[in-house]
């Protein structure tokens, strides 16, 4: 569901505590004009978050420079995992900058060096090789490009098909959009590649059915053979829900590329670097991928992204031929290396499973709560979703989670717009610094949000 925010001052209640201040109307009056021009010179896409004129953040902290205070549990969209402005990533950042190498094309860099050698000392084996990019939408886009031409290395011209999941998100480029679960995003598509198709997700709520054979079965429905598979694509955890899949089942996944030599491939841009628990998000179902694609969390700040995976795969294309203009971006590289070192050392990942569990045991609390109007509490780590449907039904109700969000919003806990099937899923992902004080006061306010909307 899409829907833009009003720009009309409301008068809100006071908030005064360690981590909110509301002192004025919402949205400020004073940054209407700058809200105005956006809309006015960006397109309409860009409208659809809360109306807050973010001027610094700290920690787990967003202000605006009117005297707002909001307690973050976006992470501005899953990204500030290290938490917003940590300082030894600024530190990096200038510098780097100070060093005046701040682009390099694919030329060698010193620090482009350092990071995939980080990359892949952190990751499992055999992952052994990592190809620096921008955002995750390009990463899938190169990952497609690797196990399809990986597949006709294989099995010839016909074994190019890709399998990936329904209700999956996995950007908002042409290939993202065709192999992503969302049909609306699909609309404006003329020709869907044929060999590409979406199973169900063994989410256990929308799909109840959450047994291997079912991947089987829709595979033959979608007259897929086996064979003809060059890759299976999944997100770790489906980013519009916060939802998994059943370990057995991913093994049995494992399993079935293995049989039939195709790759395993998890998108990891919101799961990995600590946001569940773990390092890589996929390490909770006890597997490998053959492939995996980063992004979000990897720097805690500028836009970077890789594709990680076995030589194998990664070497298939000569010199010059998988490059991009801002691979391995100096700058962004830097910023990326101290965000990994802050994550290990700081022990945040160890935290993101410490105070995750507190949050999503509290979370299911109010899930037991309001069991008429919050169909499912996904979640693991410092990620979940609460699936707001209309009462007494499993259809997803977007009006519900837009009005939950925006009170939240003016009580000073800073939520995005409602994701997920039918827009319908309140998404909670906090900085991985965060601790059990702070996640129990946003609990508290956001179960007061969803009392006072029902």
């Amino acid at each position: 569901m899409s829907k833009s925010w009003d720009l009309i001052p409301r008068t809100v209640p006071r908030v005064e505590t360690k981590y909110r201040r509301i002192t004025t109307q919402i949205p400020v009056p004073e940054s209407i004009p700058i809200l105005e021009n956006l809309r006015k010179f960006e397109p309409e896409a860009m409208s659809g978050q809360p109306p807050i004129l973010w001027d610094r953040a700290e920690g787990v902290k967003v202000f605006d420079r009117w005297g707002n205070m909001w307690l973050d549990w976006s992470s501005g969209v899953l990204i500030t995992n290290v938490g917003h402005g940590h300082r030894k990533v600024v530190e990096a950042i200038v510098t780097q900058s100070q060093k005046l190498l701040l682009t390099s094309y694919c030329f060698p860099s010193e620090i482009r060096a350092a990071l995939v050698k980080k990359l892949v000392e952190i990751s499992p084996a055999p992952l052994d090789k990592v190809f620096l990019l921008t955002t995750g939408s390009e990463t899938l886009e190169c990952a497609i490009k690797l196990a399809r031409t990986f597949g006709i290395q294989k099995g010839g011209r016909q074994k190019v098909g890709i399998v990936s999941f329904e209700r999956a998100f996995h950007g908002r480029t042409l290939g993202a959009q065709m192999i992503g679960g969302i049909p609306s995003l699909k609309e404006w598509i003329v020709n869907l590649d044929p060999a590409m198709v979406q199973v169900p997700f063994p989410d256990g709520f929308r799909t109840q059915d959450t047994r291997f054979e079912l991947f089987e079965k829709s595979l033959q429905q979608c007259q897929m053979k086996p064979k003809s598979v060059a890759g299976v694509i999944l997100e770790t955890y489906q980013g519009g829900g916060a939802s998994l899949a059943p370990k057995e089942y991913i093994q049995e996944l494992r399993r079935w590329c293995d049989a039939n030599q195709a790759l395993l491939i998890f998108d990891e841009v919101q799961a990995g670097f600590g946001r569940t628990g773990r390092l890589f998000g996929f390490e909770h179902y006890e597997v490998t991928p053959d492939l995996a694609w980063l992004g979000k969390g990897i720097s805690s700040s500028l836009p970077i992204s890789a594709v990680i995976g076995r030589s194998e795969i990664m070497d298939l294309y000569p010199p010059g031929t998988m490059t991009s203009t801002h691979t391995g971006n100096p700058v962004c590289a830097a910023a990326a290396l101290a965000n990994i070192e802050i994550l290990l050392k700081e022990n945040l990942v160890q935290n993101a499973a410490d105070v995750g569990g507190i949050m999503n045991c509290k979370l299911a609390g109010v899930r037991n709560k309001f069991p008429s109007h919050i169909g499912a509490h996904h979640g693991m780590g410092l990620v979940a979703g609460l699936h707001m449907v209309k009462k007494g039904t499993k259809e997803p109700d977007g009006d519900l989670a837009w009005e939950i969000v925006r009170r939240a919003v003016e009580s000073g806990l800073l939520l995005f717009a409602p994701v997920g099937y039918g827009g319908g899923t309140v998404k909670i992902c906090p900085p991985l610094c965060i601790n059990e004080e702070a996640v129990t006061e946003g609990v508290h306010v956001l179960e007061e949000c969803i009392a006072g909307t029902i």
